[in-house]
């Protein structure tokens, strides 16, 4: 069995055995009891049988190969001079060449034990060397096995004629209980992944809502209300709400807040094109008084949106009348023929 385990620890140390990957472990530095059962092989020198026993280990696992390890044992067996028993403890460091599931090791060990033969009894110093292996059947339970040579020197006892220096063999299993959890591999850190946004369809946005989707207009910012060409570029808008004060050009407080929409808009989506600000008026009154009055309205709008900041070129124009687009027999048609509107004019 000796030749079988060595041969284990000499193919893990050449390498023909799998090895934990160090990017999937991280440190395990628990401690652990251990007991164990012991078949001891004497030694020639002793003049005795093979014996039994057992005993117990308090360990901790310091890093990746090294575990230490106080061991207590008691073993007995027959010799020529009558019964005998070993018991003592050692101080023992393993070092494991892997950490798997199956993980060699080799130990060495120093301690002293108390060495008897029928009634006579000595202390002795022991120096023990072996390899053996766990097997991970749980994250808190191992099976354990090594052997181990054992050389104790009884101090000149004399226990037994002609020798103090006895040379033996154990054989030892049982089991490893680490207290506490395992530590875990942590999770590969992976970055959440974004998906890129997806530009939406043109052909379908109207961000100004002009009735042109974006991908064809080439004017984008219409005021609304506004009427566009194909492109969605400004043909004319009529100013509904820029009323004036009875018989006067003098504009409404309420208007010139319309106007203030207006001029900002103008301003911030400019189309270069002069406008013509058209006055209109309704069918009520003689035809040159409304020709008149639509004209200084007109012009009372321009001078309000130049002071405003407007850089298009605005031209002011009164038509009076001429222009209806209701029913002047209505109150409701006189309302909307009294109007103004910006026309813009191509280049």
């Amino acid at each position: 069995m000796l030749k079988k385990t060595l041969t284990i620890v000499s193919l893990a140390s050449a390498g023909f055995l799998p090895l934990a990957q160090a990017a999937d472990h991280i440190q395990d530095d628990r401690w652990y009891i251990a007991p164990f059962a012991s078949f001891v092989k004497t030694g020639g020198d002793r003049d005795a049988s093979d014996g039994w026993g057992g005993g117990m280990g308090i360990g901790k696992i310091i890093n990746d190969h090294f575990n230490v390890e106080l061991k207590g044992f008691h073993e007995e067996f027959d010799s020529n001079s009558g019964s005998g028993s070993l018991t003592g403890g050692s101080a023992d460091v393993q070092y494991y060449f892997v950490r798997d599931k199956f993980s060699p090791y080799t130990v060495v060990g120093l301690g002293g034990l108390s060495n008897c033969v029928s009634a006579n009894c000595g202390g002795a110093i022991t120096g023990e060397a072996g390899a053996g292996f766990t097997y991970e059947l749980h994250d808190n339970f191992m099976l354990r096995s090594d052997v181990r040579y054992r050389y104790n020197n009884n101090l000149n006892a004399h226990l037994q004629p002609g020798t103090d220096e006895f040379h033996d063999m154990t054989v030892n299993v049982g089991f490893v209980i680490p207290f506490g959890d395992k530590p875990k591999a942590a999770e590969p850190y992976q970055a959440p992944i974004v998906q890129a946004a997806q530009p939406a369809d043109c052909s379908t946005l109207d961000s100004d809502a002009d009735g042109v989707n974006d991908c064809l207009d080439l004017c984008p910012g219409s005021l609304k209300g506004s009427h566009v060409d194909a492109n969605g570029c400004l043909v004319s808008l009529v100013l509904k709400g820029v009323n004036f004060k009875y018989d006067s050009a003098e504009l409404t407080m309420n208007a010139k807040t319309i106007l203030d929409e207006v001029a900002e808009s103008l301003i911030a989506h400019p189309q270069k094109n002069d406008i013509e600000v058209q006055g209109h008026a309704s069918s009520e009154g003689a035809d040159d008084y409304n020709m008149n009055l639509s004209q200084r309205r007109s012009a009372s709008v321009v001078e309000y949106l130049q002071a405003k900041g407007v850089a298009n070129k605005l031209v002011a124009r009164g038509y009076g009348e001429t222009r209806p687009v209701a029913d002047n027999s209505t109150e409701e048609g006189r309302a909307e023929n009294r109007r103004i509107e910006l026309i813009w004019l191509n280049d």
